[in-house]
């Protein structure tokens, strides 16, 4: 069977780097296998869900390089779902529960003071035909539960174990004895999670969940709906959910870590791929030029159960050894639509000291000028300009003018290089200069070191 997996975040925000790693580990594992990556939309939180964040999550994919085969939104299928429950209703799993939450929560508490569980009663099971005509009449509106196989009696919860063997952590447990029928449809008609998402991976045919181990009881009780569905499950993979680099969970911090503000940051979208991807795994994390490159790299059991440790300051600094190593024709577009001109010999020799594209903007108006030199020793600076060879310059210019600078002036070390960088560049550090004194020419370079702005 062709692998076919999807990435279903709801559009209710913009991606961040979280569900941005569940979709890459699917995006990899889909194109190493040479199956099919689909975007789901869930969007049946119609308070919450927006066309504009819809438009952002498949902007920031795009902008990932994480195409898609298809694309499905949980809106357009309701009357899927209605059928689907429709079905469980008539096999008696689906049952109509009448309690406001105000309620649930009273008997949460009351249960919660005799020592027992809190799970819920199964009330709803036990309301005759005529209890429910008259709670009806009231103008309760019901609730739906799906009613967990864990019983023998179909009240009296007992410990029901459902298991799997999980692509990532192995063989997995969850006893749904211990946990309350879930609500499938609220008293608005409106469709959970939990069901939708069974009934949409059976329909489509999808061969293998990967998400995040938050959802690892969720697959317990969908494991039972595509029994009682009638369907075969697809495997489940749960990977672990990052934390910072503290250890604490990132879930307050995600607004600052969205695909949208690390990309105005500056941020590759390789290097977001590649720090997401291979955090929490085996392999060492290092910048890769691909995304093929990447998925070579993917396989199930080099995928931590632990905490994978994110850490902001580590990605940038993987962000600037993505650039160190990128190619000119890689950047050469980007580079034009910055006003960055210079071509492959000025990235090449200025590309190790940025940690952003960006930052090619500076380097390039230092290149072109004018700036202020910043002269300290005027006498030992019109000295290098009388030294300087004659054009056409190219990479072999730095030495001889540097070797016959050292004869003539008797220095060496910082005392000869220092001064040379300050009048010629104005900083204190960056390129080597013998990259940078060819993109220069003989005129400029001669008139800065006369102190001269240019």
């Amino acid at each position: 069977m062709a692998v076919t997996v999807r990435f279903a975040p709801s559009p209710t925000g913009r991606l961040h780097v979280g569900n941005v790693r569940t979709a890459l580990l699917n995006w990899l594992f889909a194109h190493r296998s040479g199956g099919t990556f689909w975007l789901r939309l869930d969007d049946t939180d119609l308070q919450r869900s927006t066309e504009a964040f819809a438009t952002g999550i498949r902007q920031d994919l795009e902008w990932l390089g994480l195409a898609w085969t298809r694309e499905e939104r949980q809106s357009q299928r309701t009357d899927r779902y209605v059928a689907a429950a429709e079905q469980l209703k008539r096999q008696g799993r689906l049952y109509a529960c009448y309690e406001t939450g105000e309620e649930l929560d009273r008997k949460r508490k009351r249960q919660h003071a005799r020592g027992l569980p809190p799970i819920y009663d199964r009330s709803g099971l036990k309301l005759s035909d005529q209890e429910r005509a008259a709670i009806e009449a009231e103008g309760r509106v019901p609730h739906w539960r799906f009613r967990l196989d864990n019983s023998e009696d179909g009240l009296t919860p007992l410990p029901t174990i459902v298991s799997w063997n999980d692509l990532i952590r192995g063989d997995q447990t969850v006893d749904v004895g211990s946990l309350s029928d879930p609500v499938v449809v609220r008293a608005d008609g409106s469709f959970l999670y939990t069901f939708t998402s069974v009934v949409d991976d059976a329909d489509f045919g999808i061969t293998h969940v990967i998400r995040g181990d938050d959802h690892v009881t969720n697959t317990g009780v969908q494991l039972q709906i595509f029994e009682a569905l009638g369907h075969e499950p697809p495997a489940f993979g749960h990977h672990s959910l990052l934390v910072g680099a503290d250890g604490q969970a990132l879930s307050k911090r995600l607004s600052a870590l969205s695909i949208e503000s690390l990309r105005e940051e500056g941020i590759e979208p390789l290097a977001i791929a590649s720090y997401t991807a291979l955090i929490g795994t085996s392999d060492a994390i290092e910048p890769l030029q691909s995304l093929d490159a990447l998925a070579q790299h993917f396989a199930f059991d080099k995928i931590s159960t632990g905490p994978a440790r994110f850490d902001p300051a580590e990605l940038r600094a993987l962000n600037a050894r993505l650039l160190h190593g990128t190619p000119f024709d890689h950047v050469a577009r980007r580079l034009h639509d910055l006003g960055v001109e210079g071509g492959a010999a000025f990235w090449y020799a200025i590309r190790g000291n940025i940690g952003v594209l960006d930052e090619a903007v500076g380097w390039w108006k230092i290149v072109a000028g004018p700036i202020t030199p910043q002269i300290s020793d005027p006498e030992f600076a019109r000295q290098a300009a009388q030294l300087l060879p004659p054009e056409p310059w190219d990479e072999t210019t730095w030495d001889l003018w540097i070797a016959a600078l050292k004869v003539a002036s008797g220095r060496k070390g910082r005392a000869l290089f220092h001064p040379l960088r300050t009048a010629l560049t104005g900083r204190e550090d960056g390129p080597e200069l013998k990259a940078l004194l060819p993109l220069l020419g003989r005129a400029k370079a001669e008139a800065r070191l006369l102190g001269q702005t240019a």
